[in-house]
């Protein structure tokens, strides 16, 4: 195939991808010097003539499309030759690698790369969504978009390609119906043939959200046709959980409707309830401290209450009272020994009570609770692998009834469930019902988890 010379001009390089009755080849114009895209559809058995409307179709969109983040239009051919019949459309080159390709390598995305791309993206589809009439590019997935000329702390020039799919907004539909786009990234509306703008939207929130899990959509659960992404990753803040959660609603009608309202959300995000917002306590002295990469909450010691001094006032007078007896005499050995033992352990709690921290961390990997006192580390509870959290809740246990027999709760914990543990933040760690609460909240939106309120 190399230096094979097409149609007199085009002399091919290598291939770059091939698929059944389609290759596309890297080619150089030996009258510009510059380098080509060549995409070819043959006729060959297993030719549709569907496959060549929608070649035409694009050759024709290319031809009324000028953006430099998309490949420009050239030229278009007939193959005529012994062995090879068909048609090639000739377009500029772009370099660079997929983001498939960057994923397969190991590249991550940080939130700002994310954010970036999906502006560069939205500000394309503006673009094309603002044709007259628009054209809907309807297969936006990883191996579509292109990254060139990485610098700094950029994401690199972004690049949208592969137009075999589009559709003209304009074109009305016959007896048959055309199901275009790639399994995963299509909107649903795409399964009954129709495609809109917002069907791009949801093509590109599914991509991002594979950036951001390193998993392709459909590896990714669904509740009532959304994908759950939020508990896999934890590079994201809510606002932007939030924002690819409306990029890809199921329902058309609750999606972001145009890339103009989705740009413009993205850089200013919807309020969240404020309901829902966490909000430290006030008065309250844990320390909560959090990134894209741990949630660490650090609970200080409870401090001795009435009870716990109560009961070492007791123990102390106890122990002197039978310490001697009326005449003085020492008490037995054996005697001795429970009054010392009683003594260390009321010592140990009031060691507990005033200088015990507890730490629950949360990171990529695990999640671990520990208690710290005087410089000392030991396991409050077994850690678990971080993807085995399953939820987050806050419990509460029935108390007492009123005289119209309704239950009253009382909030004792916020319990994160992982595997088969549960770690508890509550009112047995000295925790008041407002901090239990607000734990639960800090915890849920970090996880990507929806808290349940648990009764018993």
């Amino acid at each position: 195939m190399t230096g094979k010379i097409l149609a007199e001009r085009y002399e091919l390089q290598r291939q770059l991808g091939k698929q059944t009755g389609r290759q596309t080849l890297l080619a150089r114009d030996l009258e510009t010097q510059e380098l080509v895209v060549i995409k070819q559809l043959f006729l060959g058995s297993d030719f549709e003539w569907q496959d060549l409307k929608l070649f035409e179709r694009e050759a024709e969109t290319l031809k009324t499309l000028s953006h430099p983040a998309i490949p420009r239009y050239l030229d278009y051919l007939e193959i005529d030759e012994p062995n090879s019949k068909g048609f090639a459309l000739v377009q500029t080159y772009v370099g660079g690698k997929t983001l498939e390709e960057h994923l397969r390598a190991g590249r991550t995305f940080s939130e700002n790369d994310v954010k970036e791309l999906a502006k560069s993206l939205l500000e394309i589809l503006i673009y094309l969504h603002q044709c007259n009439p628009p054209v809907i590019h309807r297969d936006i997935k990883p191996s579509n978009i292109l990254l060139d000329n990485r610098s700094g702390h950029t994401v690199g020039q972004v690049y949208l390609v592969d137009f075999g799919s589009v559709q003209n907004q304009a074109a009305k539909f016959g007896g048959t119906i055309t199901v275009v786009g790639t399994y995963g990234y299509m909107a649903p509306e795409q399964f009954g043939g129709r495609a809109v703008p917002a069907s791009d939207l949801y093509g590109l929130g599914a991509t991002l959200i594979y950036l951001v899990t390193g998993l392709h959509p459909t590896e990714l659960s669904q509740q009532d046709f959304r994908i759950k992404f939020a508990d896999r990753t934890t590079l994201l803040n809510p606002n932007l959980i939030d924002w690819l959660e409306w990029m890809t609603e199921p329902s058309l009608s609750k999606r972001l409707s145009s890339a103009g309202e989705a740009l413009r959300t993205l850089k200013n995000p919807r309020p969240i309830d404020k309901s829902i917002m966490p909000v430290q306590p006030l008065g309250s002295e844990i320390e909560l401290t959090k990134n894209s990469e741990f949630i660490e909450i650090v609970i200080p010691p409870k401090g001795a209450g009435f009870g716990l001094i109560s009961l070492f006032t007791a123990a102390v007078a106890g122990s002197l009272a039978l310490w001697m007896k009326n005449d003085y005499d020492l008490l037995p050995l054996s005697w001795l020994l429970i009054v010392g033992f009683f003594l260390v352990a009321c010592g140990v709690m009031f060691l507990f009570a005033l200088f015990r921290e507890l730490h629950l961390v949360i990171d990529r990997q695990q999640i671990s609770y520990s208690s710290h006192l005087l410089g000392l580390k030991w396991p409050y509870a077994r850690s678990t692998r971080r993807q085995d959290i399953s939820y987050v809740e806050i419990e509460e246990v029935e108390y007492s009834r009123d005289y119209m027999q309704q239950k009253k709760f009382t909030v004792v914990g916020a319990n994160v469930q992982g595997g088969d543990l549960k770690y508890q933040l509550g009112a047995k760690q000295g925790l008041s019902e407002s901090e239990i609460e607000w734990l639960a909240t800090e915890l849920s939106q970090w996880l990507g988890l929806k808290f349940q309120i648990t009764q018993t």
